[in-house]
């Protein structure tokens, strides 16, 4: 059923973009207590290590798997996840017709 309305309508921004040219859509910025709780948990950066390190002796091998994981993901990152997808026919079709409107080749 369409409305009878005075109001003129509103442009549709499109999938993925819900704010206007130049409008932030986080204008706060990252909120002041995850900053002050990074800096109290990095305070600790040097014990932390150090109890990790102590980890590779125990008795338990989880504990000193999880603890050589640890130090590894912090001394070089995290190993790369490799995601295989098969995205199918349809799904394609989609991304070809979304490029097609969009002025893509």
């Amino acid at each position: 059923m369409a409305e009878n309305s005075d109001r003129p309508a509103k442009k549709r921004r499109g999938a993925g973009k819900p704010f206007q040219k130049g409008q932030s859509g986080n204008p706060g910025g990252r909120p002041k207590e995850i900053r002050e709780i990074k800096e109290l948990a990095r305070q600790h950066t040097t014990a932390a290590i150090s109890t990790l390190v102590r980890s590779l002796r125990a008795k338990s091998e989880t504990a000193r798997v999880v603890a050589a994981n640890s130090i590894l993901d912090r001394g070089y990152g995290k190993a790369a996840q490799h995601i295989e997808l098969d995205a199918g026919d349809e799904l394609i079709r989609r991304l070809n017709e979304a490029m097609k409107r969009n002025g893509g080749s």
